[in-house]
């Protein structure tokens, strides 16, 4: 009798666990954002990539003609070496070390992790960023959802229904008409 009381109140508890799991389950409420979309959608970050690109390619442009310069000191030096006293040697050798050295410090400053492009990117994509996360947060905050996931960063979502994208949505809190 003992026994049977026991796999009575196993099975009562594994309901119980398994009802509670379900409650909890449909309880919690998720959404999809496609924030690839969203942000082609906003002409404001269009175009600060758009001036993200161009001052890029132009502080390239430098970079390469700098390193240009060094390598023509380079090759003329070598054309010329055995003319060349010494001293004459030392100089030129010091002006392509150092050419080379001014446009790896060049590279350095716009281009490093903590560089003038990365400031450049921060100052015009945060306040964008932050715009449309707000709007994600409030339509969550109305809707009841626990879980906002990005769609377009997908690589843990097997399906997600199109019933529960709010892309559209969040492009019209922000003002933006689709």
């Amino acid at each position: 009798m003992n026994r049977k009381i026991k796999s009575a109140l196993r099975v009562v508890a594994i309901l119980f666990v398994y009802q509670l799991s379900l409650t909890t389950a449909q309880a919690q409420k998720f959404a999809l954002v496609d924030m690839d979309y969203i942000f082609k959608n906003i002409p404001a970050y269009e175009r600060a990539n758009e001036q993200l690109s161009q001052i890029s390619k132009k502080w390239q442009a430098e970079v390469e003609a700098l390193q240009i310069e060094a390598q023509t000191l380079y090759k003329n030096y070598q054309n010329e070496v055995v003319f060349l006293s010494q001293e004459q040697k030392k100089s030129r050798q010091d002006a392509i070390v150092a050419k080379e050295k001014e446009a790896a410090d060049l590279k350095k400053k716009y281009f490093a992790p903590d560089g003038e492009l990365f400031k450049k990117r921060t100052a015009l994509m945060t306040p964008i960023q932050e715009e449309v996360y707000n709007a994600v947060k409030d339509i969550a905050d109305l809707r009841g959802y626990q879980l906002v996931l990005d769609r377009a960063s997908d690589q843990g979502i097997i399906f997600g229904s199109p019933k529960i994208d709010i892309s559209n949505e969040v492009l019209s809190k922000l003002g933006y008409a689709n």
